[in-house]
């Protein structure tokens, strides 16, 4: 299938809008199908996607703007793929909004969405790059320069996606483990030992789980480890399941959850001595989901990152990132920033604490970008340190609050401090020495301290500046972004499995949000003839 772009977008002589009455044709023009239509899939860029198709002639691909724009109004929508081919078929808004209103039949078939879907996760497999991502921040800026919203007010804030996935006991995923890999054995001719066979049988798992009373769970998951090793020296051995999950999965559970001591004897691990807890796996059905405690509550899947640019008609999402729940906010900070080019004069950003860090600063302060982070994470240093000068690199103490220079100074990589030596005299008469509390030695004073702290000191003392109370204030705002992606978009009930799947979905869902800001401006603009909002 080869790659050409959507260029049959005029209209001709049997298009569908001109058998609409006028009173037809004005309600279309003030339905979301006009914003959608007019502002949106002109943005889609199709060149994006022009690797995924093959580059000899040959039969032409399906308009790629109409599907990525019918993928968005499947999410803005809520409705699935079956009822998105159904409603380009019969509802002129979805054939408007899409520019299909000239094509004899429409180009969506059953098929199309989800191969379209397929062929993006093959590339980004292959090739590490995401094309949906690419394409929703580069519609999303196109869509801002019509909000005139620039990058000069920023805010950002991470929030966790459930994996679609059951908590499962260490029972139950030992359990689920080895029957999957008695299945794909037994599908494949292999025999199966008498003590194992009962895995392939109907409602064994209800038999394991809930009915052996006589066993604690406990010694039930030992028997079904011993299981399992009785079933990876078999696959072992014939070498023909190698290729399988099922087998990798096993594998990696055994690793993760069991030890196998001196004598050779194989053993279930304490908790104690399990290592990264939290990317064991949880339940194959998800093997990339990770575990995860925040805000007092265990979260199993993902999480997600937004960046929303404000401005005075509104505000947008123009960046988001994805990843596993263990990846945390300094980095997505660190991320974003690194990825950026320079910003114009008085530009900011704006976070929550978990954000913060030197790194993150001086990244920010390279690309012209003001960072500022409304909460105070960890242990409050003394906000004398706010006053010690430190190199330009962070990393030698040049002077501290009472003006004393020190005498010598180190620097200790391993701890990321400076150790200044200063003379007895000077810290002896010194009136910050209680807060300070260098160590007095026989002959000098030695005093341990970071540019951390010095960074830290000068949060808190600018956290109490009227300035910060307005940048809090404007952060807040972004709080309302996981809350419409929760109730609006469903993010916690994505139907797929996987970091790169779950992505995608994420991706249109950032889109469909996108376009409902965009049909709020669009509303406010005609405040006498408003657009429905989208349902």
């Amino acid at each position: 299938m080869s790659f050409v772009k959507n260029d049959n977008q005029q209209l001709t002589l049997l298009d569908s809008t001109f058998n609409l009455t006028d009173r037809e044709k004005r309600m279309l023009e003030k339905s979301w199908a006009k914003t959608f239509a007019d502002k949106v899939f002109p943005a889609i860029d199709e060149n994006i996607f022009s690797v995924l198709y093959s580059e000899k002639a040959s039969r032409p691909n399906t308009p790629v703007n109409v599907i990525v724009g019918a993928l968005i109004l499947k999410e803005a929508l809520n409705v699935t793929d079956d009822e998105i081919v159904e409603a380009m078929a019969f509802d002129i808004r979805y054939q408007y909004a899409l520019h299909t209103t000239s094509f004899k039949e429409q180009p969506i078939s059953d098929r199309t969405l989800s191969r379209f879907r397929a062929r993006v996760l093959s590339y980004e497999t292959e090739h590490e790059v995401d094309l949906i991502h690419e394409c929703i921040v580069k519609m999303a800026k196109e869509i801002s320069d019509f909000m005139n919203i620039t990058p000069d007010k920023q805010r950002m804030d991470s929030l966790m996606v459930a994996a679609n996935i059951r908590n499962l006991s260490l029972l139950e995923l030992f359990y689920t483990c080895v029957a999957n890999l008695c299945k794909i054995m037994d599908e494949r001719g292999t025999t199966i030992p008498e003590a194992q066979h009962h895995y392939i049988e109907k409602d064994d798992y209800n038999k394991c789980i809930y009915h052996k009373r006589d066993m604690d769970a406990t010694e039930r998951t030992i028997v079904v480890m011993n299981d399992a090793d009785d079933l990876i020296k078999i696959c072992d051995s014939t070498g023909d399941f190698d290729d399988t999950s099922e087998y990798q999965l096993l594998i990696r559970l055994l690793k993760e959850r069991t030890i196998i001591d001196d004598d050779g004897s194989r053993r279930l691990r304490q908790k104690e001595e399990i290592e990264n807890s939290s990317e064991v796996l949880l339940n194959p059905s998800d093997p990339e989901a990770t575990f995860r405690y925040k805000a007092g509550g265990k979260h199993l899947g993902y999480v997600a990152n937004v960046v929303e640019s404000v401005g005075e008609n509104g505000s947008l999402i123009t960046d988001y990132n994805y990843q596993q729940n263990t990846y945390s906010d300094n980095q997505f900070m660190r991320d974003y920033l690194r990825n950026q080019d320079s910003f114009s004069n008085d530009s900011f950003i704006v976070a929550d604490g978990a954000y913060s860090g030197e790194e993150n600063s001086r990244l920010a302060a390279g690309h012209n970008l003001k960072l500022v982070t409304t909460n105070f994470t960890g242990k409050k240093p003394d906000e004398i340190y706010a006053e010690f000068i430190f190199t330009d690199d962070g990393h030698y103490l040049l002077k501290c609050k009472n003006g004393c220079i020190p005498e010598e100074c180190i620097y200790d990589p391993s701890n990321d401090r400076s150790v200044a030596y200063f003379k007895t005299s000077e810290c002896k008469n010194c009136p910050y020495k209680e807060c300070c509390k260098p160590r007095f030695l026989k002959t000098r004073v030695r005093k341990e301290v970071s540019w951390k702290s010095v960074g830290r000191a000068k949060q808190l003392q600018y956290m109490k500046t009227e300035e910060f109370s307005a940048y809090a204030k404007f952060r807040n705002g972004v709080e309302a972004i996981p809350s419409l992606l929760r109730r609006r978009y469903h993010v916690d009930k994505i139907p797929v499995h996987g970091k790169k799947r779950t992505r995608l979905f994420f991706g249109f869902k950032i889109a469909a949000l996108d376009f409902q800001k965009l049909l709020d401006y669009s509303n406010s603009l005609n405040k006498h003839t408003p657009n429905k909002e989208i349902a």
